[in-house]
């Protein structure tokens, strides 16, 4: 059973070389597909007919998926890296927030479930550099649990209901009136 992907097609162009014959022209599409829930990767595709174009994107795109950390529907934390003459910063987002980035961008943190993100490019704006840029990003970030094994820490353990400190105080508090 295959799993389903969302495909998005971020860029089509039509490109021409002269020939003794006149013109021939050929289409490039560069696709993002993810599952939603964590990988994502980008194809780019060449051929006369736009739709060979963006099945061969999809073929590839499908081949060269990596595995996004999505921590809480935002990234873990802020990154900032560098491909090409593009600069890319990343930042996680509270909330309610929502992906403010530019189409390319967005693309990918769509396609790998991201829903909270704040990006900012810098630099050249090219979409295709963006799209590298953010797949290079998202395969530099680390979960907190990593973060935390490579400084000799322990896993975090998630509070469950009754054991918060919140509760404790309360508890105190409560024994204080008690015996007053």
């Amino acid at each position: 059973m295959e799993e389903q992907l969302i495909e998005t097609t971020v860029i089509i162009r039509r490109t021409s070389k002269m020939t003794s014959g006149g013109r021939k022209f050929h289409i490039d599409a560069w696709v993002v597909v993810g599952n939603g829930n964590g990988r994502v990767g980008v194809g780019h595709g060449k051929a006369q007919e736009t739709p060979d174009a963006i099945q061969k994107a999809i073929r590839k795109a499908k081949k060269n998926m990596i595995r996004a950390i999505v921590w809480r529907g935002t990234v873990p934390h802020d990154i900032q890296v560098k491909f090409k003459a593009t600069k890319l910063l990343i930042k996680p987002a509270s909330p309610g927030t929502g992906i403010i980035a530019s189409r390319p961008v967005r693309a990918i943190l769509e396609a790998a479930g991201y829903r909270n993100v704040l990006t900012k490019l810098i630099g050249s704006t090219n979409p295709i550099n963006a799209l590298y840029a953010t797949i290079k990003a998202l395969s530099m970030m680390r979960s907190p649990d990593e973060v935390l094994s490579a400084r000799g820490k322990k896993k975090r353990v998630k509070p469950t209901e009754g054991n918060g400190v919140k509760e404790e105080v309360k508890n105190e508090e409560a024994k204080d009136n008690a015996e007053a």
